[in-house]
């Protein structure tokens, strides 16, 4: 864990990954727990004339003795006091929002309070904030979902490379490290990428791939084809096919003399991993080895 973590984490400025690996993280266990605490602790009921009362009769007629503290210690008592308030205030407020998250091989799905429904793919999040909702329809996305909207106000959805806005409809966003796609199936998308609004009427895709805007054309059905359990790519570098296959089956890829810049097209089972690894080699031209949760996808003068 990055060191800075812990401020980033109080002030609310961790990005998707980040605070992905702090949940990991023991410190984060802990102070979950400290939070926790906090929230039960009460303040004793304190009679200001009785204490007043108690201290004249045991103390005045006593010699006051002055006992000088380490300053040290002083500032690392008042600093703990600090942070278990912090803490505890923080996660008072961070209570109030939603945190929904997958794992490789994993998909979920989320009902938000309006109805609208959320699929989410597999190592993928979203957070959003339960009790601003009616005021606020956002969502912030780390990973890749389908959404439902029901109509009604507007509805974003946030990722560190663009926002996403619609009224009512249906669309899929993927926002990836070095991979930013939106397809729209039903209605109307906004998408603004570096300050540009793109307007995505259904049946139209928006893919960036390196900061590079990608002709995508047309998507097939009324809903991406991870949700009927396969992963489609259209001339897309065979890094993010690997790395989508990895996600879906959470094993292990390894790569030997292989252009992962070379492009693919075409189609794997997320639910038949040797099935996946037959799709993925043979219209590459590759090989692979798959040993228990471990696969190396080699080109043939590797061997």
């Amino acid at each position: 864990m990055q060191e800075n973590y812990l401020a980033k984490w109080l002030n609310n400025e961790l990005s998707g990954e980040e605070l992905k690996d702090f949940m990991k993280s023991e410190a984060y266990a802990s102070y979950q727990k400290i939070a926790e605490v906090s929230k039960t602790m009460e303040a004793p009921e304190f009679n200001v004339d009785k204490a007043l009362n108690h201290f004249k009769d045991t103390n005045l007629t006593k010699k006051v003795k002055v006992i000088q503290l380490n300053p040290i210690r002083k500032i690392m008592r008042i600093a703990a006091a600090v942070a278990v308030i912090a803490v505890g205030s923080y996660f008072y407020i961070d209570s109030l929002n939603e945190n929904i998250a997958t794992q490789f091989a994993e998909h979920t799905q989320v009902i938000l309070p309006d109805n609208s429904e959320i699929a989410l793919n597999a190592d993928s999040q979203v957070s959003y904030s339960e009790k601003k909702w009616d005021k606020e329809r956002n969502v912030s996305l780390n990973g890749e979902a389908f959404f439902k909207v029901a109509k009604g106000k507007r509805f974003t959805v946030s990722t560190e490379d663009g926002v996403v806005a619609v009224l009512g409809t249906q669309f899929n966003v993927e926002n990836r490290e070095g991979y930013f796609e939106v397809s729209c199936y039903e209605g109307l998308v906004s998408v603004t990428y570096k300050g540009k609004e793109i307007m995505l009427p259904a049946g139209n895709s928006f893919l960036v791939i390196n900061g590079k805007v990608i002709d995508m054309g047309t998507p097939k059905g009324a809903h991406p084809s991870w949700m009927d359990n396969e992963s489609s790519f259209k001339s897309a570098p065979l890094k993010y096919v690997l790395d989508e296959f990895e996600r879906q089956y959470n094993i292990t890829v390894a790569t030997q003399n292989i252009d992962l810049n070379q492009l693919f097209s075409g189609t794997f089972s997320n639910t038949n991993a040797e099935l996946a690894l037959e799709s993925i080699s043979v219209p590459s031209q590759i090989l692979y080895k798959l040993e228990g949760n471990k696969v190396l996808f080699y080109a043939e003068s590797a061997q």
